[in-house]
């Protein structure tokens, strides 16, 4: 008979809103539970999310130029203040279902690039390992786009554990 022991004692989950963030939820919770970990749900508010409000300046309709308008920058601010709160939201919930399967967590949502945030994270609040998905990039836009995981993978100070759509 083979033991496994896990000393893991904090595992980071890093998700977003896209399909996979709720299956890496699903991943994270049985592997804290076994080990008795504690979690943090962490979300990284951040412009390479598909589904963050993008700011689009209008043409201007003078030689071109693009200009920001007092009324476009505030529609943005708007947009963006409800995708944080939705985001938020969407935190909240992934709490209560890990509170509910009885494990000790928390969440905190950050603006910043992703692949580094994550890592920062990770090592200020010392985890044991991170646990996050991966979208499936083709290899033409990992190149162009680059891979949160694939960075991740190679600046994180802890182990990483990858769900694959």
């Amino acid at each position: 008979m083979v033991r496994i022991v896990l000393t893991l004692h904090k595992i980071l989950v890093a998700i977003d809103r896209s399909a996979i963030g709720e299956q890496v939820l699903q991943e994270a919770l049985p592997l804290a539970k076994v080990a008795g970990a504690e979690i943090m749900l962490l979300h990284v508010l951040s412009p390479e999310e598909s589904t963050c409000p993008q700011l689009l300046p209008s043409t201007s309709l003078l030689g071109g130029y693009t200009e920001l308008t007092t009324i476009g920058v505030e529609n943005f601010r708007s947009r963006w203040e409800q995708y944080a709160n939705e985001c938020l939201e969407m935190l909240q919930s992934y709490l209560d279902e890990a509170t509910a399967a009885g494990v000790k967590a928390q969440f905190h949502q950050v603006v910043g690039s992703p692949g580094r945030t994550i890592c920062d994270c990770a090592a200020t609040w010392n985890a044991d390992t991170i646990v996050m998905g991966r979208r499936g990039l083709s290899e033409l836009s990992e190149l162009f786009v680059g891979s949160v995981s694939n960075y991740v993978v190679h600046h994180a100070l802890c182990s990483v554990w990858i769900v694959r759509s």
